[in-house]
Formats: structure tokens, C-alpha cells, sequence
């Protein structure tokens, strides 16, 4: 298999600083320090396709490794002093960030990381900072988060996800736009007609937030490719609208002990429930025909529905994330937009 490795720092001297390397399968990070001849009490962070890792990790082809030293070792430390310095009352901005990534010749998620971790905040998060704190900042930035569909509520939920700074997003779907998706798919435009949503979403999320992520897979999720796309997760979105891949999603995700939040939409209603390790929403979706469409095929969806359901998912996934509040686990909280009521179903 093929890997990336990118070193920095004094691991540089005398070494190739970035290389396209062959190794065979089950090769760790370990693995690959000692290959480079780096002491292991020498190393500090450790970045596998921009996600912190730990030694024992398992590499795969086409990953990207990058290895940094202990933050009193050379650059680091003064990577730190930069961004100290140009920090004006705790916050970093985008010049600021931009400058440091081109100077230390790293990624915008690694100046991010960096920032966070000297207790600093990036000034597109200033906002955040009453309501998410400078750890739970880098908590999402290290997290990962599968969408399953990225129609009108997977178009919203990536939306915001990516606002909020989750690290890598991970966007599933097969379909590409089509014009009776404009009235309430987010990420649907007159110039994206005919393309993968998942593409979409990648330029958007570029756009909005270049320290996130998006990885676009143009398939559509099944039993058989499930377990492989959703490896790595943090949290699953299930913004699906066939009710026998949601089952199956639900399944896989009990299998995997991956906390999963499901979200459906149909005309004025919607609903929302999120399914932790050991838990099963199943019950939730009983009655519902296999291989069917659900209701929304005969009752449609405005574009207002979505955007409610999708914003009460984001606000699940960020507190199963960082362990804050209380979720709707073993319930099923139902909105009726129309006579603007809102129903809980314990399971």
C-alpha cells in the first residue's frame, strides 16, 4: 500500500520531508517512526488524513501521515510564538492563520489544532466561545462525523457541522441534483443541476470552513459497504429517506458502537432521535414497509421542515460529542411545524 509521510520540524534534518512510501498491510504508525528512525519520546502529534492518532494505529493506502515533534523541539515551539503573538485578546484570524500555514508549510486543521491547544481560539469561533469551550473547540475538530444522505437534511446538517468546526465529515450519497430538489435542498443550485451532491458538499464546506474536511463518497449506503464507511466515526447522521437502509444503518451502527442520530421529514412534521452504544431506535421505526420510500414522497417537504429537523440533529451531534446535556436517547421527539407542536415518544 501507498502512504503519505510528512515530517516537520528536526525531524526534517536528514530526511526526506515528504514522501510517498510503500508498506505492507498492517503497518502502524510505530511502524513508520521506526522505519524514519525517530525516537518515539521525540514525537508529539501524530496526524493520520488530518485526525490525531496514536501509535497503534493501522494504516491504509492512500493515507497521510504526518509526524511532529514534542512542541519544545524547533519550529513547533516557534509556531507557537507566532501565533501567540499576532493573537489579539485570545483570538487568531484568518490572515494570521493563512500566514502560518504557508510559513511552517502546514494544513489549515493543523494551524487550527495548533491554536486551540496554546489555549487560543480561531476568530471564526468567537462566537462559540460562551456556549463551546476552547477544549470542546478542538474535541470537534478532532472528531469525525458520517452523513448518510445529503439531501435536505444531510444539505443543512453539513452546513452546519462544518460552521461548527467538526474535523472531517464524511458525506454519502449516490444521487446528483435534480431541479424539484431546489425548493428545500440546501446545497441545491440552478449551476449544481446534474452533479453529485457529495461534490457539492465538498466545495461548499470548503468554502465555508477550510480547517474541516469533506470526504464525498458518490454510493449509496448498504449492508455490504456499511461497516467500511462508517469506520472511524465519531457520531452517524441518518439523513436517509428509504426506510430499509435505515434499518440496516441502524443495525450496523448498534454492531459498531457508533452513537447514531436519526432525523425524517415529511410535509409540516419531523422527528429526531438519537441512538447511543447498546441502545436501538429500531422500535421507533416499526411499521414502516421495507425497500419503501417513506412518507414524504406523498406528503412532500417545504423548505422549512428540513432545516428545523436537521438544526435539532446538529445540536445532537454536538452534545454526544463533547458529553453535553442530555440527548434524546430512548425517545423520539416529533414537530408538528403546522400547529407548532412538538410530542415526546419514550421507547
Amino acid at each position: 500500500m501507498q502512504v503519505t509521510v510528512k515530517l516537520f520540524a528536526s525531524f526534517r534534518t536528514g530526511r526526506t520531508p515528504i514522501e510517498l512510501c510503500a508498506y505492507p498491510e498492517g503497518t502502524t504508525v510505530a511502524d513508520v517512526v521506526a522505519e524514519k528512525e525517530i525516537p518515539v519520546a521525540e514525537v508529539g502529534i501524530m496526524l493520520l488524513n488530518h485526525r490525531h492518532v496514536k501509535l497503534d494505529r493501522e494504516l491504509a493506502d492512500g493515507d497521510v501521515l504526518a509526524l511532529f515533534p514534542l512542541r519544545e523541539e524547533g519550529s513547533m515551539k516557534q509556531l507557537d510564538d507566532f501565533l501567540t503573538e499576532r493573537a489579539v485578546d485570545g483570538l487568531v484570524g484568518l490572515a494570521c492563520q493563512s500566514d502560518a500555514s504557508l510559513h511552517f508549510d502546514l494544513s489549515c486543521a493543523e494551524v487550527e489544532a495548533a491554536i486551540l491547544e496554546l489555549g487560543l481560539c480561531p476568530a471564526r469561533y468567537q462566537r462559540n466561545r460562551q456556549t463551546i469551550s476552547g477544549a470542546g473547540q478542538l474535541t470537534l475538530l478532532r472528531s469525525s462525523v458520517a452523513v448518510i444522505g445529503c439531501g435536505g437534511l444531510g444539505g443543512y446538517v453539513i452546513e452546519q457541522l462544518a460552521r461548527l468546526g467538526v474535523g472531517r465529515i464524511d458525506a454519502i450519497d449516490p444521487d446528483v441534483f435534480e431541479e424539484h430538489n431546489l425548493n428545500r435542498q440546501l446545497l441545491a443550485t440552478l449551476s449544481n443541476l446534474g452533479q453529485y451532491k457529495v461534490n457539492a458538499a465538498e466545495r461548499r464546506v470548503g468554502d465555508l470552513n477550510p480547517a474541516v474536511q469533506l470526504v464525498p463518497h458518490p454510493v449509496a449506503f448498504s449492508a455490504a459497504n456499511g461497516r467500511e464507511l462508517l469506520a472511524g466515526a465519531t457520531v452517524v447522521v441518518d439523513a436517509l429517506d428509504n426506510l430499509a437502509t435505515r434499518f440496516e444503518l441502524v443495525e450496523i451502527c448498534r454492531e459498531l458502537g457508533i452513537p447514531l442520530v436519526h432525523g425524517a421529514i415529511a410535509g409540516w412534521y419531523g422527528q429526531v432521535a438519537t441512538q447511543l452504544a447498546g441502545a436501538d431506535i429500531s422500535g421507533f421505526l416499526s411499521g414502516a414497509e421495507a425497500g419503501t420510500k417513506g412518507v414524504e414522497t406523498r406528503l412532500g417537504n417545504p423548505s422549512f421542515t428540513p432545516a428545523v429537523v436537521a438544526s435539532l440533529q446538529s445540536a445532537e451531534v454536538c452534545k454526544v460529542i463533547l458529553s453535553l446535556g442530555g440527548t434524546a436517547c430512548d425517545r423520539l421527539l416529533i414537530c408538528n411545524l403546522l400547529e407548532m407542536e412538538f410530542e415526546e415518544i419514550r421507547l
